[in-house]
């Protein structure tokens, strides 16, 4: 059941990047 773990754990780095991304570009998104 460890991949469960990695799996949300990549999710969330993921969505956090993309929040980050959108704020510093805005004209991208």
């Amino acid at each position: 059941m460890n991949w469960i773990y990695w799996l949300s754990g990549g999710l969330a780095i993921l969505v956090f990047i993309y929040l980050v991304i959108a704020l510093f570009y805005p004209e991208k998104f």
